[in-house]
């Protein structure tokens, strides 16, 4: 049962890697009220002790798959009384934010898209900042083949998307 509270959202955040997402996420939690999920706080906290070494995907698409199932069934119990979700997942392909954007289509709770659109060199500059100084945004360790990789898998908003979302831009 709803109570008298503003409705809760989903707020998704995107962005390619170095974009500043986390540190957007919790700037916005912080001013909305809402609840915050990082997939990397999650794994750093269950999982990264007991990765493989070299990493390895699967490994890690599993574990963030479970880790993903929980965080859905708190964000169903936080909409049912009002709260608003900030999801620090990633999100850098459509199908993963569409996916949760039709999960919150399923709990009744509006969805809204946060693209934080950070041009490739200062990304990379951040990243290598983030590396050395081991901030509060800092999970783990990116070098460039990993930033290369992640950029390799990017799929940045379509216009109908963005609409779909009510998408906000942020550079």
């Amino acid at each position: 049962m709803r109570n008298s509270r503003m409705p809760a959202r989903i707020f998704i955040i995107t962005g390619q890697t170095g974009a500043g997402k986390t540190t957007y996420a919790i700037d916005l939690a912080a001013k909305t009220g809402a609840i915050r999920f990082s997939i990397d706080d999650w794994m750093k906290a269950l999982f990264w002790m007991d990765s493989p070494s070299p990493p390895d995907i699967d490994w890690s698409m599993a574990r963030i798959a479970r880790c993903e199932h929980q965080i859905q069934q708190q964000i169903r119990q936080l909409a049912e009384r009002d709260i608003s979700s900030v999801l620090d997942l990633g999100f850098t392909q459509a199908e993963h934010r569409n996916a949760f954007a039709r999960f919150a289509g399923q709990i009744d709770c509006p969805a809204e898209l946060h693209w934080i659109d950070i041009g490739k060199e200062e990304r990379w500059r951040r990243v290598q900042q983030r590396n050395r100084e081991k901030g509060v945004s800092f999970a783990m360790e990116v070098n460039e083949d990993m930033f290369a990789f992640m950029e390799g898998r990017w799929e940045a908003p379509c216009d109908k998307e963005m609409k779909w979302l009510e998408g906000k831009r942020i550079r």
